[in-house]
């Protein structure tokens, strides 16, 4: 488990997704882990701005009759549909029945009101089209109002009433990359809210999920959309839900020849008839809302014909499955400086102070000072209680301690783990290993028997679950996100002979890694970390460091290999803990 780095730097055992050092940084009995780094985080807008903010976007809306999307290109010229941010029919429902249903009220340049459906997909993220993202300041102009079933309404004196919603603003959006206003491909988006909210999260589909997509199988579609093809101003007051089995791919196809993407869209619902009245489908104001079949988001409504109940006209949704792991790595981002890249702790080892680097896509600068952090021996970065401040999973005089940051407080507080781990050989974070959407613990004793130990979603973990032995043959053990593309977590093991396998997650708790497969060598390396997604792509990558000093970024492909290694800057032979 020791290998020879260069003088300064002295002998080091590596564990988990950091550095564990032996030597003179030992910690005195008793003591407990110290951080001083600020953390901050962009502060909720007042709730006075919050429901101005709502109001005039309702405002706005109520005297706009555009569609929030342009058509297709090709939709508009060969088929003569077109898309609106398109509940006709259907019910009225409860929040209580689709507690993760969220509304998104927002402004553009002009000032011109919109509203969006969304769905909360994890404590701070909101998952919906990217057309209702695209080009909106929504740190500026928006609000998300969680837990009504009620749309906002103006009392006689000129206030509103919100109906015991809860109103958030997002200081974080993301679209995907790929997204076209033209064809409206990957039309998936996600907002992350200045504080968390306390409704119920709705899991996403996984590209493994094909099952979901079946043709006819129930699934149900919610908004507050327009209830007419023919009236603009006919949103629902109350939450809507409409039947919306799954379509075949090839009719979805045969109704829209040259706007439907295969792979990337799905149809879903009874063909609308022509007719309202006989009709039941989405409509201008349900974009960005849920699609839903066993209880998974499978679909984010993403477009349709001009007129809602056009004759043989479904709606289209973007295929979550698809995205589902770029969407993932988006709920996964905690980080220090709060953008969508995942960053690099490093101790400098001259006097043992701890700082954060914040990867710049290219490169990484060091901008925060975290405080004296001699006697640690690990620190990992992750999200345990998922609220979106990067807490830190640390190796105290052999103990593991979970630091988070209490905003209420604002100070670092330390929670306990686990007692007398000193000799561990592995420790890390990969994410969600036993797939109930909760980050989980993974860990190799002395022995060389790995462990899961299912996260609560709160810090704490749950009794461990033993995944079997043999793993202390490895020399360095890491995992941080998802290598593969399926959005279950991934984890690498360098042998002695430097040779690395990636075991691929499966979401189960008793076996959570399939067989491993040969990925490449890093033999030459002598540290190894996996913090996520440092290029923004939405893939998990590796920083490896030489034994030169150099530091390398090895950008994961997406499918359990990488993408050609980039310098990110030499030097690094003066830090003795990465994590």
């Amino acid at each position: 488990m020791t290998l020879a780095l260069p003088a300064a730097a002295a002998v080091v055992a590596l564990v988990g997704a950091g550095i564990a050092v032996t030597g003179s940084d030992s910690a005195e009995a008793g003591e407990a882990p110290r951080i001083s780094a600020e953390m901050n985080k962009p502060s909720q807008p007042p709730q006075q701005e919050l429901r101005q903010r709502a109001a005039k976007a309702m405002e706005g809306d109520a005297k706009s009759e555009r569609s929030l999307v342009e058509q297709p290109d090709a939709a508009a010229s060969d088929s003569g549909s077109a898309p609106s941010a398109r509940i006709i029919g259907g019910s009225e429902t409860t929040i209580s029945a689709a507690p993760w249903m969220a509304q998104l009220h927002f402004s553009d340049a002009t000032g011109a009101g919109y509203f969006c459906g969304g769905v909360v997909i994890a404590p701070t993220k909101v998952a919906t089209a990217a057309h209702c993202v695209k080009g909106i300041k929504w740190y500026q102009n928006g609000t998300v109002i969680t837990g009504t079933d009620q749309l906002p309404t103006e009392n006689a004196d000129g206030s509103w009433n919100f109906h015991g919603g809860q109103l958030f603003g997002a200081y974080r959006q993301w679209n995907h990359p790929a997204y076209s206003p033209y064809t409206l491909d990957a039309d998936v988006a996600v907002l992350t809210l200045t504080a968390p909210t306390t409704v119920k999260p709705l899991p996403l589909a996984q590209p493994t999920d094909g099952a979901l997509y079946q043709a006819g199988l129930d699934g149900k579609v919610y908004g507050w959309g327009r209830t007419s093809s023919t009236e603009p101003n006919s949103a629902s007051q109350t939450l809507k839900v409409a039947d919306a089995d799954i379509v075949s791919d090839s009719n979805c196809a045969a109704a829209y020849p040259d706007g439907f993407i295969k792979g990337h869209m799905l149809c879903a619902g009874a063909a609308p008839t022509g007719s309202d009245e006989t009709s039941e489908t989405t409509c201008n104001g349900d974009s960005g809302g849920p699609l839903v079949v066993s209880g998974r988001l499978v679909g984010i409504v993403s477009w349709g014909d001009e007129n809602c109940s056009a004759a043989g006209k479904y709606g289209v949704y973007a295929k979550v499955s698809t995205y589902s792991a770029p969407i993932q790595s988006r709920v996964d981002d905690a980080n220090w400086n709060y953008d969508h890249t995942a960053d690099l702790l490093a101790r400098r080892a001259s006097d043992s102070t701890m700082f954060a680097w914040t990867s710049r896509v290219t490169s990484l600068s060091r901008t925060e000072n975290m405080g004296y952090f001699g006697g640690y021996t690990l620190a990992l970065q992750n999200d345990l209680d998922r609220d979106d401040y990067a807490d830190i999973l640390n190796r105290y005089n052999g103990d593991i301690y979970w630091s988070h940051f209490v905003p209420a407080a604002e100070e670092w507080q330390h929670k306990l783990v686990a007692k007398g781990w000193g000799k561990h050989k592995a420790i890390l974070t990969p994410g969600d290993v036993t797939g109930d959407e909760l980050p989980d613990m993974v860990a190799v004793d002395s022995a060389g028997t790995m462990r899961v130990y299912p996260g609560r979603g709160n810090g704490g973990f749950n009794a461990p679950v033993s995944v079997g032995t043999g793993w202390g043959k490895f020399t360095m053990i890491r995992g941080h996100g998802d290598f593969t593309s399926d959005g279950k977590p991934d984890i690498f093991a360098r042998a002695t002979d430097g040779k690395t396998y990636l075991y691929k997650g499966t979401g189960v708790a008793t076996k959570p890694w399939a067989a491993p497969v040969l990925v490449g060598a890093f033999g030459s390396m002598n540290a190894l970390v996996t913090t996520g997604d440092v290029n923004s792509d939405g893939v998990a990558d590796v920083l490896t460091r030489d034994t030169a000093g150099k530091l390398w970024l090895y950008p994961g492909s997406g499918k359990g290999g990488f993408l050609a290694r980039k310098d990110f800057g030499s030097g690094w032979q003066a830090y003795n803990l990465l994590g």
